[in-house]
């Protein structure tokens, strides 16, 4: 297997974050009528992880872990995740998601409508990425999924001697985590949640294309 280095990807991936960061909050800044598109823009101003923080906020709140929410627990939701909406706009985001009015909302629908959407393509690259890396095929890409795939070599601080290979390793899997909240381990629908959320930030399908193609050599 080919190595790359992991100081050109997270290079490229903290640079990502920081567009996708601003032209989230500059998007805010105009004025949002729609719930979903505010409620997705403020997960995104805080990163790609962001949408991925938000799913962890409501796996916590599902108290009796049905998968669903009532109006309470997306309320405590989006309260503890520190979104800015007003009780009427909870309201209206709750009702939309509550199709069939039964007085509770499907956790993954959910979840599903506020990741910004990727068309096929962007898709099947990311799903590429995701397995290249996923070197056992367990679904979770690990520290030891990396050894082989990645170069630390050329890591500044590893060459600096601040970190060891491990820490390199733990660093690059934290980028694709929940700030605070890192385990060491990326799921597919983690790394889905995050691309998502680069994606949001490149209108240009070529140029996704060429970053994806580059960050990972696919």
């Amino acid at each position: 297997v080919s190595t790359q280095s992991t100081g050109d990807t997270m290079a490229s991936t903290e640079r990502h974050e920081q567009e996708m960061r601003q032209k989230a909050s500059r998007a805010l800044r105009g004025g949002v009528k729609n719930p979903i598109e505010m409620l997705r823009l403020q997960c995104l101003s805080r990163g790609a992880s962001g949408i991925k923080g938000l799913g962890r906020a409501f796996r916590i709140m599902d108290d009796d872990s049905n998968k669903k929410l009532d109006m309470n627990e997306f309320k405590k939701g989006i309260s503890d995740y520190g979104l800015v909406l007003e009780d009427g706009e909870v309201l209206e985001l709750f009702k939309t998601f509550d199709k069939d009015g039964s007085g509770s909302i499907c956790f993954n629908e959910f979840l599903g409508s506020v990741r910004p959407p990727m068309n096929k393509g962007r898709r099947e690259l990311v799903l590429k990425a995701f397995n290249k890396l996923d070197k056992t095929g367990d679904g979770v890409i690990t520290v030891d999924d990396l050894k082989g795939v990645y170069d630390v070599t050329k890591h500044p601080k590893y060459i600096s001697g601040e970190w060891t290979e491990e820490q390199v390793f733990l660093k690059f899997l934290a980028s694709y985590d929940t700030p605070n909240q890192s385990d060491g381990l990326v799921t597919k629908e983690e790394f889905m949640n995050y691309y998502s959320g680069v994606s949001a930030s490149i209108d240009n399908d070529a140029y996704f294309d060429l970053m994806m193609r580059n960050s990972w050599k696919l």
